[in-house]
């Protein structure tokens, strides 16, 4: 059974291990874990600072703290926001390189039509040419006045 005494120190942790925690939770926030692979788990928490899951439970003001930051920031460690902004950035230039490809290719289809139908004329144009040429007509030359014999 816990007497008064014990009461006072429920919920709390001693200030070194306070600073520890403090300290372990820094370095996963600025993504340089030195004991864990610095994803935003409380597990990686408790681990970083070396100190059992009891005790970090009991340290409810860093634990609020924890909870706020993630809030606030999300899961994501410094790196893993780098590289999603980056793959963001790549995403957005993909598609615009898309779009142009797309307009590209139309042009290049309607320019491909146009080429066609200008090859079809040219031919029809030259069978045409040459229908006319194939059938020479010789002009009748105009006689001088009939003699009469």
């Amino acid at each position: 059974m816990t007497g008064p005494a014990d009461s006072n120190l429920e919920g709390q942790v001693s200030p070194k291990t306070a600073a520890v925690l403090q300290a372990a939770m820094t370095r996963l926030f600025e993504g340089r874990p030195q004991r864990t692979d610095g994803r935003l788990t409380k597990e990686n928490l408790y681990k970083e600072a070396q100190v059992s899951r009891a005790t970090m439970n009991r340290a409810h003001t860093i634990l609020a703290e924890w909870d706020a930051h993630l809030a606030a920031h999300g899961k994501a460690t410094p790196g893993e926001a780098k590289r999603d902004a980056a793959i963001a950035d790549l995403k957005q230039r993909l598609t615009k390189k898309t779009q142009e490809c797309t307009l590209l290719e139309n042009k290049l289809k309607a320019a491909q039509t146009a080429i066609a139908a200008l090859f079809h004329d040219n031919e029809a144009l030259r069978q045409q040419l040459h229908k006319d040429t194939a059938t020479t007509v010789t002009p009748i030359r105009p006689r001088g006045p009939r003699q009469r014999q």
